[in-house]
């Protein structure tokens, strides 16, 4: 299986790790991720703004690649999922927003939100499905591990349609596929603070160390994430006594996948 994959800035610097990871993983699981050629930069923040429109192209670029190669596009960063999956929204029905998008790129054929827009999570629990996860397993984790969910790939909720927003699971549901001790929680889909961390150093410091402080308390040795701004912020942030990990690298270990 082939599918078109946008990796996003954050993926070929900062990091790496997560997207090698999943590259690798994707391939022992039977799927080609082919990273789209010449992508931009997503924007990292979805923009809000009505009259907005620049900002917002390098998506559509993006998004009518894929429609054109298979029909849907595969995201890893939850920033970059969460700003593709809104303007591919905003390109199914915002007139204004599709109409000025269109003229300003000239594509061969308008795009109206036809691609169909998978985070890599999302991927492994609808496609590939858990249990076939759980049979390529030859190290199971045998650990406590808490998931961590952030705000960007669950709200706002009425777009992502990624999981239950307020009791969200597919994380959990991984966890146990790879072997591993699910530790449940009650900051796991709280904003670590991020997005502050520039403006506001104590706040992001404050968000982030309840959240670690909480995943200790309840038993965890470590919390899996998926979103580079959080594993950065949490563990800049955060209490330093757990160690913050992406999912794809727990998914290699597990698989028994040379790093």
């Amino acid at each position: 299986m082939k599918i078109s994959y946008y990796p996003g800035c954050t993926l070929k610097s900062q990091a790496t790790e997560l997207d090698q990871m999943a590259r690798k993983v994707a391939k022992k699981l039977g799927v080609e991720m082919v990273e789209i050629p010449t992508w931009q930069c997503c924007g990292a923040e979805y923009p809000t703004a009505t009259d907005e429109i620049a900002s917002k192209l390098s998506a559509v670029r993006a998004l009518d690649y894929a429609k054109h190669n298979g029909g849907k596009l595969l995201t890893l960063c939850s920033a970059c999922h969460n700003v593709i999956k809104r303007v591919n929204e905003d390109m199914k029905n915002n007139e204004d927003i599709n109409y000025r998008a269109n003229n300003y790129l000239a594509l061969d054929e308008r795009y109206n939100g036809e691609t169909e827009v998978i985070h890599y999570l999302e991927l492994l629990r609808d496609t590939i499905g858990f249990d076939e996860i759980k049979k390529q397993v030859v190290k199971p984790l045998n650990r406590k591990i808490a998931g961590y969910y952030g705000c960007l790939l669950l709200r706002p909720a009425s777009v992502m349609k990624f999981d239950n927003p307020e009791n969200p699971s597919v994380l959990e549901q991984l966890i146990t596929a790879l072997g591993g001790q699910v530790v449940n929680y009650p900051y796991r889909n709280e904003c670590c603070g991020a997005y502050v961390s520039l403006k506001s150093p104590e706040l992001a410091k404050a968000k982030s160390t309840s959240i670690t402080d909480s995943a200790s308390e309840f038993g965890a040795v470590e919390i899996l994430t998926a979103c580079p701004l959080c594993q950065y912020n949490l563990e800049k942030n955060g209490n330093g006594k757990i160690k913050v990990t992406y999912f794809t690298k727990l998914m290699a270990e597990a698989l028994g996948i040379d790093e």
